[in-house]
């Protein structure tokens, strides 16, 4: 089917059912209703706060950026001539991942497509993680960096210790002219705008206050970094403009592309494919990771949700299960050939495919606002309200009793490991505790092979396990981790996602507790060689990461979620190997019965037959 704007769906059986749903979303002037704002499209007005006062603002943000542009163009041309020439954004979740895709996506100049002579370099700052925040300190001239911190309730823990351990290196340079090098993004009357007063930022920016945080890419958070890095924003808005015409309120329904978008994706969830699967050329790869915040934290909740799969690596064709909705995103004249037949075997195989054509990259932010309006559209179907995340404060909760724990006795609460072998400690309970945290002894002599074996067989089909990884984010890791997200998929034939934290806590952390409790978590844990201290704090942010990856363990165990952690201590790349060597000894592990059983009910085979001993 070819829904127009560069949209067309390959749904096969199930076009008839998102086609009866449009006519029926006509026939309730779901498009009228929802650019009016109506809470009872949502949860048939079961909501907790007032989504037309406080989470729509989004639906008109980008002709105010518009006109906001020429006073963010001179400022960008201010800051130049005085000779800043790099940006570092201390963010998380939705005040960092438009400006991650920017930054990835818009690499060289002459792809830019300038509305003005020059622009910065971009780098965005996302980790708590020591080892990275070193990384980037050496790689600016700290009195030439404007420091963006990028919060929209001024509180973050992450980016206000990120901008204290800045701002102190800052000050070592330049002393009280420190806050030259900095400006905030946030919304009024936050923390931030009076911390940004006394140390005499350069500039606060005010942003909306009616827009949530992941619904934000074309407002001040997304569209200020932009303009300072040189690209055609002018462009890229009103390309935007277009798309909003398109999904505006007298477009019908079943001629809206971000409803019928929208349509689609909830009604292949509805009937099972609830993980959508992306196949994205490597220059758009960042465009994942912002849909997948949007999409896992507005629809995981009530035990529903679409979860988007972002760096899936490739399989064969019969390795999928019927739980994979696939998304195609393609520049258009430009041919991936491995994609465009790896699409096609998929479509011939009855695989559920959705593709979008884009002209270039500055029609991302069309596909921004066609994505949010399809996401709210997917969660009126769904029955959950898109712009909440009440799952995403028990992680918090949990990660700041351990920091008054640390404030109080100077460390963590201790952890007995279920098991040691080596260096690398091993940490699983099955049921929550009422204290915070007991990880329960085990008598288990057969190692870490035994206890991952036992942990895996758990796994069913239609099950997802994630990687979640508190490690540097850097390459001999990374081929790590995306080793064995490969190696676990093709054994188990279930998805496999890889996740760093905590980026991951402001973005897929709300389904991973709220949507469907499909989830197995492995979560990896690490400790620098050369922790740093942060300014004002007791606690380093080595500290901090242990304490957020504990808190979160702590709040899916309280959901019943299945999840083990495990320590590599200081020599992560030994860990790391070590327990390589454990996965790769395990016995084989669930097969998908869609695929390897045909009819013969999977609930009924034996543990020993699952797991092939």
């Amino acid at each position: 089917m070819d829904a127009g704007n560069g949209l067309s769906l390959e749904l096969g059986k199930y076009q008839k059912q998102v086609n009866i749903r449009l006519k029926e979303m006509q026939g309730q002037d779901f498009v009228k209703r929802l650019w009016n704002k109506e809470e009872d499209l949502w949860m048939n007005g079961n909501i907790q706060s007032e989504i037309s006062n406080l989470s729509m603002g989004w639906l008109n943000v980008a002709s105010k950026m518009l006109d906001s542009l020429p006073m963010v163009e001179e400022f960008s041309k201010t800051i130049q001539r005085e000779g800043l020439s790099h940006i570092v954004l201390l963010g998380m979740g939705g005040s960092s991942l438009t400006p991650l895709v920017f930054q990835k996506t818009f690499l060289h100049k002459e792809s830019l497509g300038q509305a003005f002579a020059e622009g910065m370099k971009l780098t965005v700052l996302d980790s708590t993680e020591p080892e990275m925040i070193k990384k980037i300190e050496n790689e600016i001239n700290i009195s030439k960096t404007l420091f963006i911190v990028s919060s929209k309730s001024g509180t973050t823990a992450e980016v206000m210790a990120l901008y204290n351990y800045f701002f102190n290196r800052v000050v070592a340079t330049k002393g009280e002219m420190a806050g030259e090098n900095f400006i905030a993004i946030t919304d009024e009357g936050s923390p931030l705008v009076e911390l940004a007063l006394q140390k005499k930022f350069r500039k606060t920016f005010i942003n909306f206050p009616d827009i949530g945080g992941r619904y934000s890419a074309l407002s001040y958070f997304g569209i200020l970094p932009a303009v300072l890095m040189g690209v055609n924003v002018k462009e890229l808005l009103e390309r935007t403009l277009l798309m909003i015409k398109a999904c505006g309120p007298q477009v019908p329904a079943s001629q809206n592309p971000g409803v019928i978008l929208g349509a689609a994706i909830a009604e292949l969830a509805k009937q099972g494919y609830d993980k959508l699967t992306y196949l994205l050329p490597s220059s758009l790869s960042s465009f994942g990771l912002w849909l997948e915040q949007l999409l896992a934290e507005s629809t995981g909740k009530n035990d529903k949700g679409i979860l988007p799969l972002n760096g899936i690596p490739l399989m064969g064709t019969n390795a999928y299960g019927k739980d994979r909705l696939f998304f195609q995103l393609k520049l258009s004249g430009k041919k991936d050939d491995i994609l465009s037949e790896r699409l096609k075997d998929l479509v011939s195989l009855e695989h559920p495919v959705i593709s979008i054509e884009i002209k270039d990259e500055l029609d991302l932010g069309q596909e921004f606002f066609r994505w949010e309006i399809a996401t709210a559209t997917a969660s009126a179907i769904l029955g959950v309200n898109p712009f909440d995340q009440p799952n995403v404060q028990e992680s918090k909760k949990c990660t700041d009793y351990l920091l008054k724990k640390i404030e109080k006795d100077g460390k963590l609460p201790d952890m007995k490991p279920t098991l040691t072998e080596g260096s690398v400690n091993y940490y699983y309970r099955l049921q929550n505790s009422e204290s915070l945290p007991v990880f329960n002894s085990s008598n288990n002599q057969e190692g870490a092979k035994s206890l991952m074996e036992y942990f895996l067989q758990l796994v069913k089909p239609g099950d997802y396990i994630s990687l979640q990884a508190y490690l540097p984010e850097i390459s001999v890791v990374n081929k790590y981790i995306f080793g064995l997200q490969q190696y676990l998929q093709k054994r188990l034939h279930v998805a496999v996602t890889t996740e760093f934290g905590p980026r991951y806590l402001h973005s897929t952390g709300q389904y991973n507790k709220g949507g469907p409790n499909t989830g197995i978590f492995i979560q990896f844990i690490g400790s620098s060689a050369s922790d740093l201290s942060i300014p004002d704090h007791v606690y380093s942010f080595g500290l901090l990461k242990k304490a957020q990856a504990i808190g979160d363990m702590e709040a899916l165990i309280k959901h019943k979620r299945r999840v083990i952690l495990i320590d590599f201590g200081t020599d992560i790349i030994n860990g790391l190997n070590s327990f390589k060597q454990v996965i790769e000894r395990v016995q084989p592990t669930p097969k998908s019965s869609l695929i390897f059983y045909g009819k013969k009910d999977y609930a009924q085979i034996n543990v020993a037959e699952r797991i092939g001993v």
